[in-house]
């Protein structure tokens, strides 16, 4: 059954992928065949159909009576992003990532953000209440990010229109391909979890967590490759804010949840501290350049370690 389990998780989680990566591909040539401004297409449409792998298995794992999944697919994707994937993106850039003022400009509201997962979370336990906190914070914070977001006067090279209906098309097949693959990856990854005698949360934070932060960094090493770096890190930090306030708190609301502590601790702290670094390193000459990726990469590592240390000094 081990064999079984991670053979289907492994193929689920792959159809998974592609599939968020043909969503983002179609979704971003309707944007530019409505002629929708990038920023627009990179922190809401864009980001959004990247969430979708990560929320769909979260909302599934809460239904299905496994929110700590979906607590550590969350919470490990978003520290994936913040430091693998603009770790990698900067890489492929030709002179690091350079970023908007008004990216700049929402730094602490972003920070305190990432600290609110772990602020609710500290006592072990998500109820409805926390989730519905959540929302209204995330909801609040991507109002304010649209209203500011008329600013952005630069448009994306409009597409031929006579490939809408097709592209909507794809796009439709695409997200319900999508939705199931989530499906069965929720299901396989939880009896995975099972066979090896490893908690759920760990299973979430580790390799689902890494699997679904993939289109995100698809879809913003071609956009810093065509000199989009607004539309790589609007998507990622769109993402990441997505995951830890709207996302979590649809999982609370669905199903209010207990977990080991010391997840929320070591997950939510190094959350808060990677975005820390994050904001930093953008405001350093407004690039966040390769030497600066490379030390993202590194810090996930670190992560990785000790989150895998902390786990099996607890368990004994």
């Amino acid at each position: 059954m081990i064999i079984s389990n991670l053979g289907l998780f492994l193929l689920s989680l792959f159809i998974l992928i592609k599939c968020a990566e043909y969503s983002i591909k179609f979704s971003t040539r309707l944007s530019r065949i409505l002629y929708i401004p990038e920023f627009i297409v990179s922190f809401f449409i864009v980001a959004f159909i990247s969430i979708l792998p990560e929320a769909t298995i979260s909302v599934i794992a809460a239904f299905n009576g496994e929110p700590g999944l979906g607590l550590g697919t969350l919470l490990g994707s978003n520290i994936a992003d913040l430091t693998l994937v603009i770790g990698i993106v900067s890489l492929f850039s030709n002179k690091g990532i350079k970023v908007k003022s008004k990216i700049l400009n929402n730094n602490l509201l972003y920070l305190i953000l990432l600290l609110l997962p772990l602020l609710l979370g500290f006592d072990g336990k998500f109820s409805r209440i926390d989730g519905f906190i959540l929302l209204v914070a995330g909801g609040i914070f991507f109002l304010r990010i649209y209203n500011g977001s008329k600013g952005y006067r630069k448009k994306i090279k409009k597409e031929n229109k006579k490939y809408f209906f097709v592209s909507l098309l794809l796009l439709i097949i695409s997200l319900i391909f999508l939705l199931m693959s989530a499906y069965f990856t929720s299901k396989y990854a939880v009896n995975f979890a099972y066979d090896i005698n490893l908690p759920a949360i760990l299973i979430g934070l580790t390799i689902v967590a890494l699997g679904t932060c993939l289109p995100e960094l698809i879809f913003s090493i071609k956009a810093v490759r065509r000199n989009y770096d607004g539309l790589a890190l609007g998507d990622i930090l769109g993402t990441v804010i997505t995951d830890a306030t709207i996302v979590l708190g649809i999982v609370a609301l669905i199903s209010p949840f207990n977990y080991n502590p010391i997840n929320i601790y070591i997950t939510g702290t190094a959350m808060f501290l990677v975005g820390f670094l994050v904001t930093r390193f953008m405001k350093s000459e407004k690039i966040l350049n390769k030497t600066e990726g490379i030390l993202l990469i590194l810090a996930y590592i670190v992560y990785i370690i000790v989150e895998f240390m902390m786990n099996a000094l607890h368990s004994k």
